[in-house]
């Protein structure tokens, strides 16, 4: 692979610092930053002054444009679709499958773990669930249900999200933490001991937050009750992500659980679905009903209204935390680079570093990407991305 060495960028060390400088990438990893003398026969590009920065990870995403992730998408269009990603400056993604209460489970997982282009790890959402919605099931823990899940998935599962008030659970989440697999909780009406029980069994992460985490009833009158939602707010071990369309939560909320958790408990996620990227408008599903694209809301129901999905990209969510959270940018754009790298313990990705992963953005003015490298190679370039 050839040595390429880019100059006169800023460089954006997430979580630390915004700087200018250069730095130089060979055989898929940066090499060096800010070298003195970079090789003669580097091929250079000029960044224009502007920010470079580690590759977005998305953690939580069940499509793009066109294409869902799914038990059928076969190998091609998985492909089709990350390649798809680079415009959005996603250069690692975690397509999320919701497995459905069926006795061919198993063998579907099967198929699609055989369908996943080599290297990119699963996120479940489901099926130990306690409360549906968007097709999700709701079984009670059972570690036979979870190994046969396992074994389908040939190692490539890196997510399960469960909820903390399902039956038989805490066994479920040890199992996964044994197997480096990590437990997310969603989908719940837990309550503070359910959810601390969670917690203390392996339960690490709450994915898409305050979305499908119902409060719970007050039944005495003047007495606030406390839920999933406050126990994971008041333990830092727990990180949490968001929805970052302004549509699904209110950047208020956003803002409130920074306050509790700091900027490196903070994690941006799309869960973006069939519609996200694409252009306002009218598009098909293979759900039998049309969606409704617009600038400033979510993916909805063509004639019913209600919400059909996000249609968020991560370029369009970290643009919004830039403008909603009174941080320092670095620090900002620490949520969709270094603390979903951290969280799945992805040590090459996620940070400008020597040694590191070269899956890198170049973006201009308007957090749109100029060039996206993923491993060293051109993901996307502007303008030339045939």
């Amino acid at each position: 692979m050839r040595t390429t060495f880019i100059t006169n960028v800023r460089l954006v060390f997430p979580g630390e610092r915004i700087t200018p400088g250069s730095l130089l990438l060979r055989n898929g990893q940066i090499a060096a930053l800010n070298p003195a003398h970079p090789p003669p026969d580097a091929m250079t590009i000029d960044g224009g002054g502007g920010l470079l920065t580690p590759g977005l990870i998305d953690i939580h995403t069940h499509g793009i444009q066109k294409f869902r992730y799914h038990y059928d998408t076969p190998r091609e269009h998985f492909e089709d679709a990350f390649r798809l990603l680079g415009q959005y400056g996603t250069t690692t993604v975690f397509p999320t499958i919701v497995p459905a209460d069926e006795p061919n489970l198993a063998a579907n997982l099967s198929r699609l773990t055989a369908a996943l282009p080599h290297g990119v790890g699963l996120h479940l959402e489901g099926p130990f669930l306690a409360l549906g919605g968007a097709a999700c099931a709701t079984l009670p823990g059972d570690l036979k249900l979870l190994d046969e899940i396992l074994a389908a998935c040939a190692n490539r599962l890196a997510i399960m999200s469960i909820s903390p008030d399902q039956k038989k659970i805490l066994p479920v989440i040890e199992r996964l933490r044994e197997r480096g697999i990590a437990p997310f909780m969603t989908h719940t009406r837990a309550s503070v001991e359910q959810t601390q029980a969670a917690i203390e069994a392996g339960a690490v992460h709450a994915t898409h937050f305050y979305d499908v985490f119902p409060a719970p009833e007050e039944t005495d009158p003047g007495v606030r009750p406390a839920g999933a939602v406050e126990a994971i707010l008041a333990d830092r071990r727990v990180s949490v992500d968001f929805i970052g369309d302004g549509v699904h939560v209110h950047p208020t909320a956003i803002r409130a659980a920074l306050a509790a958790k700091g900027w490196q408990g903070v994690i941006l996620i799309t869960d973006s679905n069939i519609g996200a990227g694409l252009p306002p408008g009218e598009h098909d599903t293979p759900w039998g009903y049309k969606v409704r694209v617009r600038a400033g809301d979510a993916a909805r129901h063509l004639t019913k209204n209600f919400l059909a999905g996000s249609a968020l990209t991560m370029n369009a969510g970290m643009k919004n935390l830039l403008r909603w959270l009174d941080l320092p940018p670095a620090e900002v754009w620490a949520m969709g680079t270094l603390n979903p790298a951290r969280l799945l313990g992805l040590t090459h990705k996620g940070r400008l570093a020597a040694g590191a992963d070269a899956d890198l953005v170049l973006w201009d003015d308007e957090l749109l990407p100029v060039k996206t490298w993923a491993g060293g190679r051109r993901l996307y370039e502007r303008g030339n991305n045939g």
